[in-house]
């Protein structure tokens, strides 16, 4: 993908590089009540789940003349949450599900896999599902508001962290009947996001506030708080070697942060800071959503001025961009290439993003930081160019 072209929307009918494709829609007309911190739209009480087979993997998997069934062609299910849906997980697929979970449901145990999707309602509960059967597994209750959002351990371990309008987050174990183990209280607005690092070791929470938390994972204590926003800061994202934390505000800009010293590594700005903004640039600006692509190399940004931004770690600039309306939010495809955007209208869109073979030295850095923190890193003996280059220093 070229500087500067715009990014490339992908129609929905063409078959996308994965096995299945899960398209979530609300059938619910409210969609000016709700949003959603995923690739899905909201505002609805009841969502339709369909899966459709890449024709490139039906072809050689069976034909369709040996299918009278039509198992090839797409299969709908619907949950009904019978609330507005504001915040949704999947859990790692598959998943190894405990045998007191499933028992009711799966006698055969342990030896079942299944998708799991969390759905948090507007009356502040949490309803679990099994994707395969759309059955209701488990109904979570403990926060008094809406629930924004939703994220499990990245692990498999079916832990469930909920982020909710009454300003506390929710850590619950679903392999113990659901069972809440700890609530974590002290932002003093909503809490609008929550994230967990790909090594499980930490969590971040965004609310309406100018700093983010970072809380520990292991201990569900507070870590430190990371103040540098000028205005509310709406979304957050780890890299994928937890090595990074990305932050994103209603004041323009994505600030990239060392989460195990704090530090503010770099700022990524969505307006020209030279002259002054003025009330209405920043308003047009404001910041919805950023996360990082699967292989680290790359951010996805969502702001008010209608594009979506796509970005390399190492550059100031944004080196693709498309234009859309009403966006809110954004995700990669996990094993990269696409990227999906939810907006206010309803609408999920999909768009080419770059594919590209990552280094040498950064598939190395990656390793290494996936178990090593920024303080072990700095005690290696190992010369200091390379440390800055393993802590993400060389910006």
């Amino acid at each position: 993908m070229a500087n500067s072209n715009p990014a490339s929307a992908i129609d929905f009918s063409l078959p996308y590089p994965t096995t299945n494709n899960i398209n979530i829609n609300s059938n619910n007309n409210n969609h000016n009540k709700a949003t959603t911190t995923r690739a899905t739209k909201g505002g609805g009480n009841t969502f339709i789940i369909t899966v459709s087979v890449p024709k490139g993997f039906e072809a050689k998997s069976r034909s369709s003349k040996n299918d009278p069934k039509g198992r090839g062609s797409p299969k709908e299910k619907t949950l009904d949450c019978g609330q507005i849906v504001w915040g949704l997980a999947f859990s790692p697929w598959p998943s190894p599900p405990s045998r007191k979970l499933w028992a009711r449901h799966h006698p055969q145990g342990p030896d079942v896999t299944c998708l799991i999707l969390a759905t948090g309602l507007n009356d502040g509960q949490i309803k679990i599902w099994e994707v395969q059967t759309g059955l209701l597994l488990l109904n979570l209750s403990g926060h008094q508001d809406v629930v924004r959002d939703l994220s499990f351990t990245p692990s498999g371990s079916l832990i469930l962290v909920s982020a909710s309008r009454d300003k506390t987050l929710r850590i619950w174990d679903l392999n113990k009947h659901g069972k809440q183990i700890q609530v974590l209280s002290g932002h003093l607005q909503w809490v609008y996001c929550c994230s967990i690092s790909p090594d499980c070791s930490m969590l971040c929470s965004a609310a309406g506030e100018k700093s983010v938390f970072l809380w520990s994972m292991r201990s569900y204590t507070l870590i430190r708080k990371l103040e540098g926003h000028q205005s509310s800061v709406v979304s957050c994202d780890f890299s994928p070697d937890s090595a990074l934390l990305v932050t994103a505000s209603y004041d323009t800009s994505v600030i990239m942060w060392d989460p195990y010293t704090g530090e503010r590594l770099r700022s990524l700005y969505h307006t020209l800071m030279d002259p002054p903004m003025d009330d209405s640039d920043v308003h047009i600006s404001s910041l919805r959503s950023v996360c990082f692509s699967p292989e680290g190399l790359y951010l996805a940004t969502v702001a008010d001025d209608r594009l979506l931004r796509i970005w390399a770690l190492e550059l100031k600039n944004p080196i693709a961009f498309a234009p859309m309306t009403n966006g809110l939010c954004c995700t990669f495809f996990p094993h990269g290439g696409v990227i999906a955007t939810g907006t206010r209208d309803g609408h999920v869109q999909f768009w080419t993003a770059p594919r590209v073979l990552s280094s040498l030295k950064h598939l190395c850095r990656k390793a290494l930081r996936s178990f090593l923190t920024t303080y072990q890193v700095l005690a290696l003996p190992i010369p200091k160019k390379m440390k800055e280059f393993l802590t993400y220093r060389t910006f």
